[in-house]
């Protein structure tokens, strides 16, 4: 690869982008960035935060270019990574899938449910426009993509594109930092098994020693995410599933109790996130500020660099580091197929991602749970790329958290009226815009 990178980082304007210039300048030894271009469709955002980044860069005395442009092309042109964080719609397009739902007896959430269906369905035909201008303007390049929901987005684009990508997501990360601090253990190395907010740790090893039954006999959780209200699993639900889940599980295990939660909340996390987004917009647009305010932590985005700048650092310097990505499963669980986008463990190196694979997998209950929610997924992708309600309706029967067609047919009709705008692929004879 070129001796200096240039990186585009797509929705630029979000509030976590601080996050990702603290991980530049962590590793700006490692990673000699040339050029960093923030692209956003939103002015007001994109001049907010990206003043802060480049002052950020500019205090570190970091030898790099730093531009802002609304322009898709212009900051993909000869890159060599490009990071997707976007979010169709915006926060508002979030509440509308966390409260549309509840009317019609169902969890409105931001990626599971019919609420990150309807998220893949405004974001999927966006990231595929991205694809397809990389491969005209940076085919070279790596996406690194961490736009919800990422394994569906991985699904798609690794299936109907040509380009190099990985999925990323931060819960993998901080499952491994609260476990081992809880076991006090300074280099485990574990067996992580699923799809994106689908996942549970099936092995903890360090020194010849699986610590996996301890952490069961203890009904030991990895740490909850922020940005989900979480009330653990109980020693008895551990102990059950054989493994340890993560915190979206709960959605899935708990589902009245995380559904009358949700419908007694006064207000929505997404309604919560504009509230914490005004306050950072304001926050950041103090001219004085130069680095990541601690309020940030609060929109669930802890260790955001820290995944997402190493996972970069890993390819660009063939690193052969493991990391836990979503990629395509090319053997790695035999009960899914190879085409498959799954959650797990890999070696990063300048080819990318070769997955590490679980051989003689016989937790049952999470095969039977992984093979139900990708089938899922395939149908969710087929909705989104072909415009089909009858592929939607046959996703949406198989999603554990919706399953009933009279519920399931409403909800959609409201919601894909409701989110009309960015839906082209149900309304294609009309004016879009994304």
């Amino acid at each position: 690869m070129r001796k200096v990178l240039k990186i585009a980082i797509i929705g630029a304007g979000s509030t976590y982008t601080p996050e990702l210039i603290e991980g530049i300048i962590k590793r700006k030894e490692a990673l000699p960035i040339s050029e960093l271009v923030l692209m956003d469709i939103d002015s007001r955002k994109l001049e907010i935060v990206g003043m802060l980044c480049e002052r950020m860069i500019e205090a570190e005395h970091l030898p790099c270019r730093v531009t802002r442009t609304q322009n898709l092309d212009e900051a993909l042109r000869d890159a060599d990574f490009v990071l997707g964080q976007i979010r169709v719609g915006k926060l508002s397009a979030r509440v509308l899938d966390e409260t549309i739902p509840l009317k019609h007896g169902l969890i409105g959430q931001e990626t599971c449910g019919i609420g990150g269906f309807f998220k893949a369905m405004r974001t999927i035909p966006v990231m595929l426009h991205i694809a397809e201008r990389m491969k005209e303007l940076c085919p070279d390049a790596w996406l690194i993509n961490f736009s919800n929901p990422a394994g569906i987005i991985t699904e798609a684009i690794l299936n109907h594109t040509d380009i190099k990508m990985l999925g990323l997501c931060n819960v993998p990360f901080n499952m491994f930092k609260s476990i081992s601090e809880t076991l006090n253990l300074d280099h485990p190395h574990y067996t992580y098994v699923g799809l994106n907010h689908l996942s549970w740790i099936t092995a903890i090893e360090q020194d010849g020693t699986d610590y996996l039954r301890s952490a069961l006999d203890m009904g030991l959780n990895s740490e909850a995410m922020k940005n989900i209200p979480s009330s653990g699993f109980s020693k008895e639900v551990v102990q059950m599933v054989g493994a340890i889940p993560s915190s979206y599980l709960e959605y899935y295990y708990f589902k009245e109790k995380k559904f009358k939660l949700l419908q007694e909340s006064e207000i929505t996390r997404g309604e919560k996130c504009m509230q914490i987004e005004d306050d950072l917009l304001n926050i950041y647009s103090d001219a004085e500020l130069h680095t990541k305010p601690e309020l940030l932590a609060s929109r669930g985005g802890a260790n955001y660099s820290e995944v997402a700048i190493s996972l970069v650092d890993a390819i660009y310097n063939d690193k052969q580091e493991v990391h836990v990505v979503n990629l395509r499963n090319h053997g790695a669980l035999k009960f899914m197929k190879d085409s498959d986008a799954v959650e797990m463990c890999a070696v990063i190196g300048k080819d990318g991602a070769t997955p590490i694979a679980v051989p003689d997998f016989n937790n049952e209950h999470i095969v039977d749970y992984m093979r139900m929610v990708k089938a899922y997924e395939r149908e969710t992708v087929a909705a989104a790329v072909n415009g089909s309600e009858d592929a939607a309706m046959r996703a949406l029967l198989m999603n554990p958290l919706v399953g009933d067609y009279d519920a399931a047919y409403h909800c959609f009709q409201e919601l894909k009226e409701a989110h009309k705008e960015y839906l082209p692929q149900f309304f294609p004879k009309e004016k879009m815009s994304r």
